[in-house]
């Protein structure tokens, strides 16, 4: 059997898009979900164009995970985002996708690092959704650059696995249940998936799926501080399973952890077909979001405390502590080195 020849690794991909009021909140404030689609466009856009550099089925990259992805600097209406997307590692059956934005004020010309991400995608063969094509290899300029790469790679595939296993059910809060308390602020979206949210294959884009995730993250934390709000990072997006045109997804936030000046997050995708009867509804992606409260300056303010009823929400406040402070911890570490 012949070994596939490694291809230089594809341009960097380059989408530029004005920031608009529809895309920003009513103090002007970019919405996370809307970057986090842009993010997203651009991974697929590049993704999809190495895997068909290739002879046979044509095919379209699918997302599988978003890495931590951490909003530096908040963007604002009339700002330019530079989206770049550039392929950092390759497996038989996935690509690495590092994307950065860059936002532009075009009044002044500054510009600053507003976000960073890293995405995972798997190439589906237009034929058979089901079909996973293998990836072109790409030559990489050290030998140290393709083992960090590959270290990236078998990290990811175990933290996917085990959030599989983790998959919990939704429960409904209780009526006229107390302010700051995790069922006050828990909230849910029910979306139709229409054609203009799909892809060539009539699976929904994970950029749209992430804005819908986004949108009620924002809405759990403004219920719970009442103040402008944004958002500060997103743990890693694991999609379990493709949504399809037509079905029904029930998008649910619910705060895990507060801190004095954040609150964690956990957003719940399930879908459900409308159309087939005997199709049970399915976990399809989870994720933590991390908010933060800020006031007519766009400094941050204190957060209200969470009231924790019950064993269930005390276990998940403890492991959100834990992500918490563990993710304080390697903020610290990379100051540190930059010093």
């Amino acid at each position: 059997m012949s070994v596939p020849q490694a291809l230089e690794a594809a341009s960097p991909l380059q989408i530029c898009r004005l920031m608009r009021p529809d895309d920003a909140n009513i103090v002007g404030n970019v919405h996370g979900g809307m970057i986090l689609k842009m993010i997203e466009e651009a991974g697929c856009i590049i993704g999809t164009r190495h895997c068909n550099t290739q002879n046979g089925d044509r095919c379209l990259a699918a997302l599988v995970r978003v890495e931590k992805t951490e909003f530096l600097f908040p963007m604002f209406i009339g700002e330019v985002a530079h989206v770049t997307a550039d392929i950092t590692y390759t497996s038989k059956h996935s690509l690495e996708v590092q994307v950065k934005v860059i936002a532009e004020n075009l009044l002044t010309g500054a510009k600053k690092l507003a976000n960073k991400a890293a995405l995972w995608y798997v190439p589906c063969s237009l034929h058979n959704v089901e079909k996973i094509m293998d990836v072109p290899p790409i030559k990489y300029a050290t030998e140290e650059e393709e083992e960090q790469g590959r270290k990236r790679y078998e990290a990811q595939k175990l933290e996917r696995m085990e959030t599989k296993a983790r998959i919990e059910e939704v429960v409904p809060p209780l009526p006229n249940p107390e302010q700051h308390t995790v069922g006050f602020s828990q909230s849910s979206l029910i979306h139709l998936v229409a054609p203009s949210d799909c892809t060539l294959h009539n699976y929904v884009h994970g950029g749209v799926t992430m804005k819908l995730m986004d949108e009620v993250a924002g809405i759990v934390a403004f219920r719970h501080c009442n103040t402008n709000i944004v958002t500060a990072s997103v743990e890693a997006i694991n999609f379990h399973r493709k949504i399809n045109k037509g079905c029904v997804v029930t998008v649910t936030g619910r705060l895990t952890f507060v801190s004095n000046k954040s609150m964690e997050i956990e957003v719940l995708v399930d879908a459900s077909s409308l159309m087939e009867a005997k199709k049970q509804k399915y976990r399809a992606v989870s994720a933590f979001f991390t908010f933060i409260s800020l006031d007519k300056d766009n400094k941050p303010l204190l957060v209200p405390a969470l009231k924790i009823e019950g064993e269930e929400e005390q276990r998940r406040f403890e492991e959100g502590k834990a992500r918490y402070l563990q993710n304080k911890a390697k903020r610290l570490a990379n100051k540190e080195r930059q010093q």
